[in-house]
């Protein structure tokens, strides 16, 4: 019996998925250990800073750290396929992380305007948050009228909008060492992640589509056939 092969698409959509993970993976292992180390260190001088508003840090962790590790498994294929009711549920964590993650990370940030932080930051932390809950709202209905592409492509946005940027705000200040030049500099790290990462999510789409568009070769159209 003759085997089928795969169709070549659906190797490079494979093998550019596994990279796009792969390349998550270690940002968040970076920022796990460059930023978040203090999690498990209990003296860390950190948890002073964090003191004056620690109960509202924590159910807005937990939100954004569902949404980031959960957030991926939306785009398996495979699950998607196979396990729909598992599909569902963990798109309902994510949507609720981040209605719950987002406002939290609004008012923490106000909150520490008390603390010294300036207005400009509690702004930038609207606009993070804003983008979040609009791209997932979106999403969210597009889902429940049925529209799935649609919801796919904003969920895409949702996912680079939220959780990316909070990795790759904090990847590009630890590796750089700009997380030592100031506030000011921080904040435009900040608003250059957020703008690139809508361009960026568009461009995951547009990469997809063209993938899907490829005609196959002969070869492999006489394989399927």
């Amino acid at each position: 019996m003759a085997t089928v092969s795969v169709p070549r698409q659906r190797l490079v959509r494979l093998g550019s998925k596994q990279l796009v993970f792969a390349f998550i993976g270690l940002m968040v292992a970076y920022v796990l250990y460059h930023n978040e180390s203090f999690l498990v260190n209990y003296h860390a001088p950190v948890w002073n800073h964090y003191q004056p508003f620690k109960w509202w840090l924590l159910p807005h962790g937990i939100a954004g750290a569902c949404a980031l590790f959960l957030g991926p498994l939306q785009f398996s294929d495979r699950l998607r396929q196979r396990y729909r009711k598992l599909h569902r549920v963990v798109g309902r964590v994510y949507v609720a992380g981040a209605f719950i993650a987002g406002p939290l990370g609004i008012y923490i940030q106000y909150s520490q305007e008390r603390l010294g932080a300036t207005r400009s930051f509690s702004m930038v932390a609207v606009t993070h948050g804003t983008l979040w809950m609009l791209t997932t709202g979106i999403a969210l209905a597009f889902i429940l009228k049925g529209k799935v592409q649609q919801h796919r492509q904003w969920m895409v946005r949702s996912f680079a909008v939220g959780p990316m940027v909070f990795l790759g705000v904090r990847v590009v200040l630890g590796i750089t060492g700009l997380d030592n030049r100031g506030p000011a500099m921080i904040q435009t790290v900040v608003w250059v992640c957020l703008a690139f990462s809508i361009f960026a999510a568009d461009i995951a789409l547009q990469w997809q589509e063209l993938l899907r568009s490829r005609p196959l070769p002969a070869k492999a159209r006489a394989v399927a056939a």
